[in-house]
């Protein structure tokens, strides 16, 4: 089984990998470690600020390594928020029943409630150098990108609008 965690930033994508590996002894890729792994080499010219050249190029390199682990039977856990709309165009059936999709969105209403939440827990799993850039009008549009770009894809986005570790907890136990 491999199991792909998306979302918007701050929605806890880290987080659940975490527990899902502590749980399930699943191993996960991170594709912030990746992206990182290949800037920081100089793979790529591209900064951790080219979001979208950064989908576009990580991508087809994720979803193979998605299809090796399904090939070989193993678990994987993939996590980040390079995952295209598209995704599923790039697997056929045989792979697709092999992978669980999960996208995490707030709304605005969860936002507005739990922000100053949201800040005081951002580095709970890792370290952010800087998160000043974080603001309740800039999650809102980040979250509302994902929302509307994976549902008009026909993909089911988990809200988070209500209580965020009975969720979390729930979607551990699907």
């Amino acid at each position: 089984m491999v199991i792909i965690i998306t979302g918007a930033s701050h929605t806890g994508k880290t987080m659940l990998a975490q527990k899902l590996l502590e749980k399930y002894s699943y191993p996960y890729l991170s594709i912030d470690h990746l992206k990182m792994g290949l800037i920081r080499s100089g793979n790529t010219d591209l900064t951790p600020y080219d979001d979208d050249k950064l989908t576009d190029y990580l991508w087809p390199i994720v979803q193979e390594i998605i299809k090796t682990a399904i090939e070989n039977k193993q678990n994987l856990i993939v996590e980040g928020c390079y995952i295209p709309f598209d995704w599923r165009k790039g697997f056929n059936k045989d792979y697709l029943d092999s992978i669980r999709f999960i996208c995490l969105a707030m709304t605005d209403e969860y936002i507005d409630r739990h922000f100053a939440d949201i800040a005081d827990h951002s580095s709970e799993i890792e370290s952010r150098l800087d998160d000043s850039y974080c603001t309740p009008d800039l999650l809102k549009k980040d979250n509302q990108f994902y929302i509307e770009g994976f549902e008009k894809a026909g993909e089911k986005v988990t809200l988070i609008n209500d209580e965020y570790t009975e969720l979390i907890s729930s979607l551990m136990e699907s």
